[in-house]
């Protein structure tokens, strides 16, 4: 799938860069998960070392302090073994068993890294780790970023609820639906914020909320879970996966046959670019130091995946 991939995506338009500091996050991130319990036998860590999340890091924020780079590595790190640890525990087809471990997660959300709460008894390492996430965050006296981050952590969570709904009936969300709930369940949110917390210059609260920066945060959150999902969609099918791909919602909706729906999702994905190029030149165009910091961001990540995937063998 990875050649098809290849040929049938446009390029993003958009520098490719990557941090210097890449070997130092993977060692960190890698030394974070261990100490933590996080990872503990050579499969999950032959997993891990796949999923190359420093690398990501590295190309989505190639600019940052170091500290920070590792932060956004280490986030991408728990991600990835949280979703791992899904589909091993068998959590990601019973929302009966996914819910306390939800619940768990929402708890410590709730002491949003405060120093002075002690660290949580009874999560578990990926609680530990969710909880040393949040207190990192908070260090960077950041609070509307550091609000941003929990809500954007509590929604992915409970989108991981949705799913495995889903997965336990059998049910192929329909394509809408599918691409609404996909911009919470691929973590891209907290990725996004974790990523703006390495620059200085941000826009202003009410520039953030401004409808056009709000829909292109959207686009590219899209853009990054579409390029993954066809990266991904061959191991998917033969791992016998269930319908969470844009592929296998076009399918289903659409009765298409899956080479017919492989070309729409591309075409999806190369449209949307453009698209999203034509908006951005026009904000880079009008905004201030801080809007362009955003902007900046949001432009590596796109092009961050699609580097990123075609040499992780996480998909492969």
């Amino acid at each position: 799938m990875r050649s098809f991939a290849v040929s049938a995506l446009r390029e993003p338009p958009f520098p490719a860069r990557r941090h210097a500091a890449v070997e130092l996050a993977a060692g960190a991130s890698l030394g974070w998960a261990r100490d933590l319990g996080l990872v503990g036998t050579p499969e999950a860590l032959r997993r891990l070392g796949g999923a190359s999340p420093a690398e990501l890091a590295a190309r989505a924020c190639p600019d940052a302090p170091v500290d920070r780079l590792c932060l956004l590595s280490d986030l991408i790190t728990w991600l990835f073994v949280l979703d791992d640890a899904c589909d091993e525990d068998g959590l990601a087809g019973s929302p009966t068993r996914l819910a306390p471990v939800v619940a768990v997660l929402l708890a410590v959300l709730d002491r949003h890294g405060d120093p002075d709460v002690p660290r949580p008894t009874g999560s578990g390492p990926l609680g530990l780790a969710l909880d040393d996430l949040c207190r990192r965050a908070r260090a960077r006296q950041r609070p509307t970023l550091l609000l941003r981050l929990v809500s954007q952590l509590r929604e992915y969570l409970l989108a991981l609820l949705w799913e495995a709904a889903n997965r336990e009936h059998q049910r192929v969300p329909g394509v809408a639906e599918y691409v609404q709930m996909r911009r919470h369940t691929g973590g891209v949110g907290p990725s996004f914020t974790l990523t703006d917390l390495a620059h200085d210059a941000l826009p202003s609260a009410g520039r953030r909320a401004d409808p056009a920066l709000t829909a292109l945060d959207a686009l590219a959150a899209d853009l990054v879970c579409w390029c993954n999902d066809l990266f991904s969609y061959g191991k998917e099918r033969s791992d016998g996966r269930d319908g969470h791909n844009l592929v296998a919602t076009i399918i289903a909706e659409g009765g298409r046959d899956e080479q017919d729906a492989l070309h729409v999702v591309a075409a999806r994905f190369n449209d949307g670019l453009a698209g999203y190029a034509e908006r951005e030149a026009v904000l880079a165009a009008e905004g201030d130091d801080g809007v362009r910091a955003f902007l900046a961001t949001r432009r590596n990540w796109i092009r961050a995946t699609y580097d990123w995937s075609l040499a992780a063998t996480r998909y492969a």
